[in-house]
């Protein structure tokens, strides 16, 4: 089995946005993940895990200051992720996001 570290990043987010999804034979561990603020004004967040076609919320409306960020997964939080499941990532105004993972394949 190979261990990859790799970064998959988010420009200008707003929408419904696919950041990262496992390929066929792989798992992941998301390791790390940051949500930046790129507005004037606060904005609000939303994470979701996407496994078997459904859409659950790690994150719902987590507001983000002025020049902030957000940091839902890192530190102890880490998120196992499955062949085909997904992380996708809304904010109500333009986000940059990071996304860091281990894949194991």
């Amino acid at each position: 089995m190979a261990n990859t570290f790799k970064n998959y990043f988010g420009k200008a987010v707003t929408a419904n946005s696919t950041i990262f999804t496992a390929g066929a034979g792989v798992q992941a561990t998301v390791i790390g993940m940051t949500i930046a603020n790129l507005t004037t004004s606060p904005i609000t967040a939303n994470v979701f895990l996407t496994a078997g076609g459904t859409d659950y919320y790690m994150l719902s409306q987590a507001t983000i200051a002025v020049g902030g960020a957000l940091v839902p997964i890192g530190g102890d939080q880490k998120v196992v992720l499955e062949a085909a499941d997904a992380i996708k990532v809304s904010t109500s105004g333009t986000s940059d996001v990071i996304l860091s993972v281990l894949e194991i394949s």
